[in-house]
């Protein structure tokens, strides 16, 4: 008979961590008593961090008092005690390989279902004191799983547990869990654990996507199921020699470079907004320069056309706009990048402010020359007409449109700039203007431009009723970061590492305009990245979860735990990674 061997709470603390503070839930201690289960809780219970942990699918955490007894003797641990793996609920005789999801129990007077396996993350690790504890538990196949609560009622340590259900499909908790996070994703598996109505939103989201990228045949490896959007579309790493054939420059800080193959060959044809990565050496004996330039020009597989902004202290851009000519020949990368036109009949607004317009001007080329019917609106925010760059071309590609539509505001209009003639309206780009305009906010909105102008235009189409998921937007300067739980402080600018230097191979940093040498106290590339403030995306740091996935631009990595389901062709998960060489990673 299966029973409840120990029922565990706890509030959420703040713990020091690797020198910072952690607000986390994971520290559950035994009870004395019975508690009355609500639905998203135990009575005295609480989780730190709700975009990961609770919520009414992930209630009540389970875990097994015989998968103690493994990692006692796995680990040579005697001093683990119920309520270390973060479980409300330790139980005997519910093992992961018999319990399924959809399965319904009766614990005392309350109803529970499985939802769905253990979502791991680092603080298991800083509980037990095993930082590879997130890979070991979904590895062993002993992850534990979660309980909806469909009758609330009192529990207590010593109830029985009854099966009341079977689920359908009869997938086990460590089945479902190997579908995911291993790198054999059957798809008879797939559609039958689709076909369970109890699986939580999250994980049927990541199914979904295991299955139709096995649909859509592309070939691709990775995990579709957990690859972040920012990574969704790889590259081959490496740099291609490049030869400038021509330098154009559009107003009085963007120059266009327009690139073609030295060797004949023909080039990768890019997607509408993606970008390149250009290696510029000012000076042979110096680090290379590392920067990241959207494809300004048509999809083409004969030449690439990037636009760069020259700021007064910029070292590419015053090198580009000074020193490159014609006939000199760039280190260049494949076409990347997630910010793309996604194919569909309805309204697109390509939204800029400054040099943000050269990933939407790419869109609008692709719709130009596809002689689309869709309603194409181009909004656009410069300075004044000596920095509004590419303004003669988009009014060509518009003309070319059957609906297409532009408006450009000028925020500080010059002497010799004409309302109605140069521009629209003086101001800036607003939300609140889109509406005036006719706009229709069933849309799908393409942002590009600084950290400022998109975040007010994110949260101001948002207000307006435009769903989160229609809002696309670009950001070079690093990108949102994901610290799961870490109290945050002020966000310094991406910098050199305190300290002795390193002494290892060169590791750059694409997107932060960061190039530092590899130093022997890092244990991988996201330790590395987090010291020199680097914007990074993580959760279980060790190969599991695959939220720091990122592009690898240039170089070869090693892996030290090896991932459980290595990354995509060209991705790195940098959690649990190391530079074999130099290295360009998409961060």
């Amino acid at each position: 008979m299966a029973r409840l061997i120990s029922l565990n709470v706890g509030l959420p603390r703040d713990v020091e961590w690797n020198g910072r503070i952690v607000h986390t839930g994971i520290w559950k201690e035994p009870v004395e008593g019975r508690r009355r289960v609500r639905r998203l809780n135990v009575d005295g219970d609480g989780q730190g961090d709700l975009d990961g942990h609770g919520g009414e699918q992930r209630a009540i955490f389970v875990y097994q008092v015989e998968a103690y007894r493994y990692w006692s003797e796995r680990l040579g641990r005697s001093d683990l005690v119920h309520g270390q793996f973060g479980e409300n609920f330790t139980v005997e005789g519910l093992p992961d390989n018999g319990v399924c999801v959809g399965d319904r129990y009766r614990i005392g007077s309350a109803v529970f279902e499985v939802t769905q396996p253990r979502t791991t993350c680092y603080r298991v690790g800083i509980r037990t004191g095993e930082p590879q504890m997130p890979a070991l538990l979904t590895s062993s196949g002993r992850p534990g799983f979660y309980f909806r609560v469909l009758d609330e009622g009192e529990v207590g340590a010593g109830d029985s547990i009854e099966l009341i259900a079977q689920g359908p499909q009869r997938m086990t908790v460590a089945e479902t869990n190997a579908l995911l996070y291993s790198s054999h994703h059957p798809r008879v598996q797939l559609v039958r654990v689709l076909q369970i109505p109890a699986l939580s939103p999250g994980w049927r989201w990541s199914f979904e996507a295991l299955l139709h990228s096995q649909d859509a045949g592309s070939g691709a490896t990775g995990n579709a199921g957990l690859v972040p959007q920012a990574a969704a579309q790889t590259a081959t790493p490496g740099f291609r020699p490049l030869r400038v054939t021509r330098v154009d420059r559009e107003c009085s800080d963007v120059v266009s470079l327009t690139l073609e193959p030295t060797d004949g060959l023909r080039l990768t044809s890019s997607r509408p907004g993606q970008f390149v990565v250009l290696r510029l050496r000012p000076r042979a004996d110096d680090a290379a320069l590392i920067r990241s330039y959207s494809l300004s020009g048509p999809v083409s597989d004969q030449q690439y056309r990037v636009s760069i902004k020259v700021e007064p202290d910029g070292a590419a851009g015053t090198y580009v706009s000074e020193s490159v000519r014609a006939g000199d020949v760039l280190d260049v990368s494949e076409p990347r990048g997630s910010f793309i036109l996604q194919p569909g009949p309805g309204p697109v607004v390509l939204l800029s402010a400054g040099i943000g317009a050269t990933p939407v001007l790419a869109m609008l080329y692709a719709l130009a020359d596809s002689a689309s019917h869709r309603d194409v609106w181009w909004l656009h925010g410069a300075r004044n007409g000596r920095s509004h760059p590419f303004a003669a071309e988009v009014r060509r590609l518009l003309g070319r449109l059957q609906h297409g539509h532009g408006h450009v505001w000028y925020s500080r209009p010059g002497s010799d700039d004409a309302e109605g003639r140069d521009y629209d309206a003086a101001g800036r780009v607003e939300p609140g203007a889109l509406a005036d305009l006719g706009v229709s906010r069933e849309a799908d909105f393409y942002l590009c431009g600084p950290a400022g102008f998109l975040s007010e235009l994110g949260e101001g189409l948002r207000a307006w009723g435009v769903p989160s998921d229609r809002i696309h937007s670009e950001i070079f300067s690093g990108g949102p970061s994901l610290t799961p739980g870490v109290a945050g402080g002020p966000r310094r600018a991406p910098h050199q590492p305190e300290g002795t230097p390193g002494t290892g191979p060169l590791v750059s940093f694409a997107r932060s305009g960061v190039a530092v040498r590899w130093r022997s106290q890092d244990s991988s590339l996201l330790e590395l990245a987090e010291a020199c403030d680097v914007p990074v995306r993580w959760s279980c740091r060790s190969g599991v979860c695959h939220n720091c996935e990122s592009g690898l631009i240039y170089g070869a990595v090693s892996y030290q735990p090896d991932p459980l389901d290595p990354p995509a062709g060209g991705n790195v998960l940098i959690c649990c990674s190391r530079p074999n060489g130099d290295v360009v990673i998409d961060i």
